[in-house]
This record gives C-alpha cells, structure tokens and sequence, in this order.
C-alpha cells in the first residue's frame, strides 16, 4: 500500500511537472497588450495576406489584442494611418518601413515619447531602428539590396544570361530604402554583362497587379529581345504567368523573377513561366513584430534584428514548400 501510494504520489509530481512545463494554468503574455499592426497592402494581396496569418497566429498565441491596418502599398496612406494608430494610444505600432526614416522618423519620436512601443517590419528603417533599438524597435524582414543582389545573380546562373541578352526589372527604385532591393536587382544583372531596362511600378499597379498587364505586354513589344522580367513586387510577381499569356508569350520564350512565393508563383514555376523567386517568409514578419512590442511590453527587452530572406525557390526546390505556399504560410 505505501509502495502504490509513493508510485501515485510521483506520477502526480511528474503531471504536475509536466504542465507547469507547458504553461497550463498561466495566463498567456500577451493579455492585455493593444497593437497596432500594418499589414502593408490591400486585403486580398497574397503577400499581405501571408503577413496577415503571421500576425493572427501570433494574436492568437499571445493572447494580444491586435487591430489590423490595410496601407494598399501606398507611402502617403502609411503616414495617415500611423497618425490615425497613434492617435489610439496603442501599447505598441508594428509598421511596414516603405515611407523611408524622413518620412516617418518625427512621428516615431512622437509616437515613443508617449510610451507606445513601435517596431517595423518587410522595410528597414535603419536611421531610427538605432535610435530607438533600446526600447524595441526591431526589424524583421529581408536585407532589401542583398535580397535583389541575390534574385539576380541566381536567376542570370540559372538561366545562363550574360553580355547581349536584356532584361526588364520592374520595380520600386522611387521608394527610399525600399527602392534597395530593385537597385540590388539591376547591379546582379548588369554585374553578369546583361542590359537592363527599368520600368517603375505606378501607385496603381501597386495597389492592383492585374494592372500591369498592358504594362509588360506593351514592354515585350517594343523589346521582343527580352530573356527575363523580374518584378519586385510580390503582387506583381503572383501575376507574372497572366503578364506573359496577355502578351502571348509561351512557357520558356521569356522567363520571369520576382519576389515572394504564394500559389499563383508556385504554378508559375511550375507551369514554366517563373525561373525563381525570392522567399522572404513573410510570415515571420507578421508574427514575430507581435512577439516583439509584448516582450518589450513586459519585460522592457530591446529590439531584435531578424533577417527572414532565407534564399531562393526554382524548379529545383519547389516542392517541399509548395503545400505551404497554398496554405498561405510561406
């Protein structure tokens, strides 16, 4: 009898162990804690949307009271809705980075002076993340110039591109910091000896991809040369199959590049339109910004750099990641 008694007495001690282990009865970090989050584009985008699951896995997980902001990829409208965020009093306000350190930096400053904890993600903001690192502006997302650097150099390798073959890269060089990675996508290719165009993606387009259409099939037109197009934009580069069959172009006669995996690009690749695309996981970049302002909320721990550009996907490697492209995590 005592030797059963002993026996049930530690099998209560090892269940006891067990949830304390798992956080049972514990009230979850993020309880109480209001956020702001930018999700950057219009609902429906595929690359918002995947940032959009990241941040509500982390809502969810935490147990944080987050409100969802949609920017349309538009700069002017990230501002107002900073303004209109801080405005609320928030505990914390995860931003996307696009309008650049002048455009957002004194409103940070004002932000921060009234407590409200702000990190950024997809864009850097490097001039105020050292500011403010301290008191937890980090940053999660791509290094934007090496991430372009890095599609190009690829896709020339993969597609064998050098001296006299065109390219076309489409992209966002008029946006401070963010223009990086476009920049970084022209140097790759003109580093392999390739004559690069550039065609700047309008406020339109960058709210609606479909937009685009007449855009590259009028490009291809004028410029039947051309061996690759690379958008940098995640929108774009889910609709770079539709781009080439309004043109008529055939799998393989002009191949695309861009940013961002999503269904649409894994069928793309699949299907012979789209050489490789660059995966920033922008999942990550929904979900660890919430993670980010708790852990600064509760435990006043300093920003955190995270750099979430894994590499590259192609024909080679797109299927252990397919399943998770459909489901809207990678």
């Amino acid at each position: 009898m005592k030797k059963r008694l002993m026996i049930v007495a530690t099998l209560v001690l090892c269940l006891g162990l067990a949830f304390a282990a798992t956080g049972y009865g514990l009230e979850k970090l993020g309880k109480g804690v209001k956020i702001y989050f930018f999700n950057g584009g219009p609902p429906g985008c595929p690359f918002a949307g995947v940032v959009y699951n990241g941040a509500k896995q982390a809502e969810y997980d935490l147990g944080a009271d987050v409100t969802y902001v949609w920017s349309d990829w538009n700069v002017a409208k990230m501002i107002a809705d900073f303004k209109d965020a801080m405005a609320a009093n928030p505990d914390g306000i995860a931003i996307m980075g696009h309008p650049g350190d002048d455009a957002f930096e004194l409103l940070v400053d004002q932000a921060i002076a009234k407590g409200i904890i702000v990190t950024s993600q997809n864009t850097t903001l490097p001039r105020i993340e050292d500011k403010y690192t301290a008191v937890g502006f980090g940053y999660v997302g791509q290094e934007l110039y090496a991430s372009g650097l890095m599609l190009a150099r690829h896709t020339a390798r993969l597609l064998g591109l050098g001296d006299g073959d065109r390219a076309l890269v489409y992209g966002l060089l008029s946006q401070p910091t963010r223009g990086l990675r476009s920049k970084g996508c022209i140097d790759g290719l003109e580093e392999a000896g390739v004559t690069v165009d550039y065609i700047e993606i309008s406020d339109a387009v960058n709210t609606d991809p479909l937009l685009g259409a007449p855009v590259v099939a009028g490009y291809i037109a004028a410029n039947p040369d051309v061996k690759l197009i690379i958008t940098d934009h995640g929108g774009l580069t889910g609709t770079l199959e539709m781009y080439f069959k309004t043109a008529g172009v055939k799998p393989g006669e002009i191949m695309g590049a861009g940013f961002d995996l999503s269904a649409a690009s894994v069928e793309a690749i699949r299907n012979g339109y789209t050489a490789a695309v660059h995966d920033q996981q922008p999942y990550l970049q929904g979900y660890l910004p919430i993670v980010q302002i708790v852990l600064t909320k509760k435990y006043g721990f300093a920003g955190l750099h995270i750099n979430t550009g894994s590499g590259v996907v192609d024909a080679s490697n797109v299927e252990p990641v397919a399943a998770l492209a459909e489901q809207g995590i990678r």
